[in-house]
């Protein structure tokens, strides 16, 4: 018996020691919640007196209805576990402090622990901020963003979301640093969040894109808010250091209502920004609810929700735009291949909205993919009646050209025409020629090996490097139709031309000219010596069938002056130089 009475003391005294030393805070409470016993750990924890913490109660320790709160739990059993928040003489200055308690009753009394998680819980919201916020700006970030939106989309009152956007932000960047720009930016969030009297989510969701939830606002109050801030952001300069940089700022806002799906939100505030930056005077575009232009960009996000599920939109068709040659002009039939969609309801969609679609999508090159592939086709089952045929234009996008497995196709479906990619003349822009070098030249050399053609788009438009033109050996450049349109307006746009034509001419390669739709643009050209000329003056995109029964790009001119003048280029003449003081007087006279 006394043995065993001694191992039962032994076992008690452990017991008591572990109590003491465990760096768990443990404890006892009566029925009351008065203080019983406190471990040393938990007594340090709440900075508890040993000589009177047995008349101290629970709720002097913790948040309002902490007491409440134990019983409730104790009652669960062993299972059970609470975050609570200090309070009183427990926060010593330091700020609230946060602990994990589990609790039991055990013989009419409460026994639990306690476990002092501030740095852990500090840890966890700091990671949760940074999940949802922009570390440049403090603001919120695409995440944070979108889950403001969601949670206002629930909501009945009226809201709008604004789209912000930086013009001429790059400049900052390229000329003076990206230290310089992120400060810029930081001041820019700062501006926003300021204007605001509201506290509205404000968030920046690309590099120089800002969003800002309009909650509990209508339409009315939230344009007059951005005309002001858009007034705030750009009227002042921002000082970074001794310098001082000019911004502008356009915002496209719209109004939306319960239940709008978040990526639709961004997504129309979004297209509404892009169209704000052309207009110079307000730099603000509203979409309001059911106006045609709200609906009509609710049309294109069903056309991006087909592309995004790697599906073709039904209605898809090829047309042809005759591009008339100034040397030859009634004996070439070459034409350029144009993207048209046409949905149920028959009407005609222009290329432009089907390939931003499909870009917003991440599907264009699947649209590339049907064209050449049907394109070649096509040329295929009619090579026979195209004898005056020398090449046949079609446009490449950007997207298409960096993915590998869009190239691999593409060169797997010239393989299966070889008798036909001769008539193939691909078309890059200027800017996604030069934007990887090696890539675009080994591209090119891909294709003059299989036979096929290679034009620069839109050329003068992007990078104009003419170190880096011949080392493309491209076969063509289609001079962009901003100089061509208004050449006749602007010296300095005839100029530019001039210099291209030369430049193409030097370097062994066919000029082109887009947009021409006026005569005396095209007896410019004329003299110029540019070699082809596409645009409404010469026709516009015609069917297939058209194309197969016309002998030349000239049958389809409509103005007799204009047939009369290309006639005449048939006849043998002198050459030329071109009269700038004619093309003066010509535009003065239009």
């Amino acid at each position: 018996m006394r043995a065993e009475r001694d191992f039962r003391r032994q076992a008690q005294m452990e017991l008591r020691n572990t109590y003491e030393v465990t760096p768990i805070g443990l404890f006892t409470l009566d029925t009351n919640g008065h203080f019983v016993r406190a471990n040393p750990a938990l007594r340090a924890m709440l900075d508890l007196q040993k000589s009177d913490y047995k008349i101290r109660h629970w709720n002097d320790y913790f948040e309002p209805g902490a007491w409440g709160a134990l019983q409730a739990l104790a009652s669960k059993g062993a299972d059970g576990e609470l975050e609570m928040g200090g309070s009183g003489s427990v926060e010593r200055g330091n700020g609230e402090r946060r602990y994990l308690l589990k609790a039991i009753r055990s013989n009419g009394w409460i026994e639990g622990s306690l476990q002092d998680t501030t740095e852990r819980s500090k840890a966890v919201e700091r990671l949760r901020f940074l999940s949802e916020h922009d570390p440049l700006t403090g603001s919120l970030n695409r995440r944070g963003i979108e889950k403001a939106i969601s949670m206002q989309s629930d909501e009945t009152m009226p809201w709008a979301l604004a789209y912000i956007d930086l013009d001429r932000f790059k400049l900052v960047n390229d000329l003076f640093g990206h230290r310089s720009g992120d400060e810029v930016l930081r001041q820019v969030a700062a501006r926003t969040r300021a204007h605001f009297a509201r506290s509205y989510p404000v968030g920046r969701i690309g590099g120089d894109e800002f969003v800002c939830v309009m909650n509990d606002t209508s339409i009315e109050d939230a344009i007059a808010q951005c005309r002001n801030l858009i007034s705030i952001l750009s009227d002042a300069p921002y000082q970074v250091g001794n310098r001082a940089f000019q911004v502008k700022a356009s915002i496209g806002l719209v109004e939306c209502s319960r239940g709008v799906r978040v990526q639709d939100a961004l997504s129309h505030a979004d297209r509404a920004c892009r169209e704000a930056k052309k207009v110079a005077h307000t730099h603000l575009v509203t979409y309001r609810k059911g106006a045609a232009a709200f609906e009509e960009r609710a049309e294109e996000l069903k056309l991006v929700e087909t592309l995004g599920r790697n599906r073709l939109p039904p209605g898809l068709f090829l047309v042809m735009q005759p591009i008339m040659s100034l040397a030859a002009p009634a004996d070439s039939l070459n034409f350029e291949v144009l993207l048209r969609m046409r949905p149920p309801d028959g009407t005609t969609l222009p290329a432009g909205k089907v390939i931003v679609a499909a870009e917003e999508s991440g599907n264009i090159a699947a649209i590339d993919r049907w064209v050449i592939s049907t394109l070649l086709e096509w040329i295929e089952a009619h090579r026979h009646t195209l004898k005056n045929t020398q090449f046949i234009c079609v446009n490449l996008s950007g997207g298409s050209l960096n993915d590998e497995q869009f190239m691999e196709d593409i060169f797997a479906l010239l393989a299966r025409h070889p008798s036909v990619v001769h008539y193939l003349c691909l078309e890059i822009t200027e800017s996604v020629a030069l934007h990887d070098l090696e890539n675009t030249q080994r591209f090119i050399a891909r294709v003059h090996d299989m036979g096929g053609k290679i034009a620069l788009d839109d050329f003068g438009a992007g990078y104009t490097s003419f170190k880096y033109l011949k080392a493309l050996s491209a076969d063509a450049l289609k001079i962009d139709g901003e100089f061509v349109r208004s050449m006749c307006a602007h010296p300095a746009d005839i100029a530019i031309v001039e210099a291209i034509v030369a430049l193409a001419r030097n370097l062994d390669m066919r000029s082109v000219a887009e947009w021409v739709e006026d005569f005396d643009t095209l007896r410019a050209l004329q003299e110029i010596g540019v070699d082809y000329v596409q645009g409404h003056l010469i026709a516009r995109p015609q069917e297939s069938q058209a194309i197969l029964t016309a002998r030349s790009a000239a049958s389809f001119l409509k103005d007799e002056e204009v047939i009369g003048f290309v006639d005449s280029l048939s006849q043998p003449k002198q050459a030329t130089v071109f009269d700038y003081e004619w093309c003066a007087r010509a535009a003065g006279t239009h």
